[in-house]
């Protein structure tokens, strides 16, 4: 992995009273997979959101390539790198998988022609090349989850975004999911993952983060923060003396 390229330096978000994420740093280096998790409403998808230009930091830095990209919009981050998939499905139900996965593309190829060959490119990354021309309606659970890993693919990123991308999927289908995100990441591709199945946290982070009401709990390799004692807290509550 090489140097730096994304920072959040002292980000929070406060919601009126709430302050949902409070004061969060950690750095992620070009080419790694870095698992963000934590108990249900710890402020995880607020901080993708931050990232991305959904929301805007009350206090704190996002910095990019070395340049604070705070006052950029979801389009301009978009255009500088960032792909990402949502915790409800974006999914376009009545357009053809190819036709949602040339919503990407069309962000730097104009051309319907050049939109469509590169978004049936993405198709074929994350397996859907045959589905290209049914409705997406038509998808399975399990295959909408890759066509919105193949939308992100279609802006040409340089990290994505992963908000649960692997949540109601059978253990065969998650599989799959690890197996496509190892092989992409195995490309140079830098991935943001959160996840709740902590098995899969396990098998496949460089490093995790844990976030907690809104901070940052814990930082490290999977096997040093899922035996963190303040972590498994976190998931279960304080154990009874």
């Amino acid at each position: 992995m090489s140097a730096t390229f994304l920072s959040l330096q002292g980000v929070s978000k406060r919601f009126l009273g709430l302050l949902a994420v409070d004061e969060v740093s950690f750095d992620v280096a070009a080419g790694e997979l870095l698992s963000v998790i934590g108990p249900n409403g710890a402020g995880k998808t607020t901080l993708f959101n931050l990232l991305t230009g959904q929301l805007s930091p009350s206090a704190g830095r996002v910095v990019f390539n070395g340049v604070d990209i705070n006052g950029q919009p979801p389009q301009a981050r978009a255009r500088i790198g960032f792909g990402r998939t949502f915790q409800m499905s974006q999914t376009l139900t009545s357009l053809s998988v190819l036709e949602n996965a040339m919503i990407g593309s069309f962000l730097h190829h104009r051309h319907i022609s050049a939109a469509a060959d590169h978004a049936y490119a993405s198709l074929e990354l994350v397996g859907l090349q045959h589905r290209a021309n049914i409705t997406a309606g038509e998808l399975t659970l399990s295959e909408r989850r890759r066509l919105e890993v193949a939308r992100a693919l279609a802006l040409d990123p340089k990290v994505v975004l992963l908000d649960e991308v692997m949540a109601g999927l059978n253990q065969t289908e998650v599989q799959g999911m690890v197996d496509l995100v190892r092989t992409l990441n195995g490309g140079g591709l830098t991935f943001l993952v959160i996840e709740h199945n902590l098995k899969v946290v396990r098998q496949f982070s460089h490093r995790v983060v844990v976030l907690d009401r809104g901070a940052k709990l814990a930082e490290g390799s999977a096997e040093e923060v899922l035996a963190n004692p303040a972590v498994i807290e976190a998931y279960i509550g304080k154990s009874k003396q």
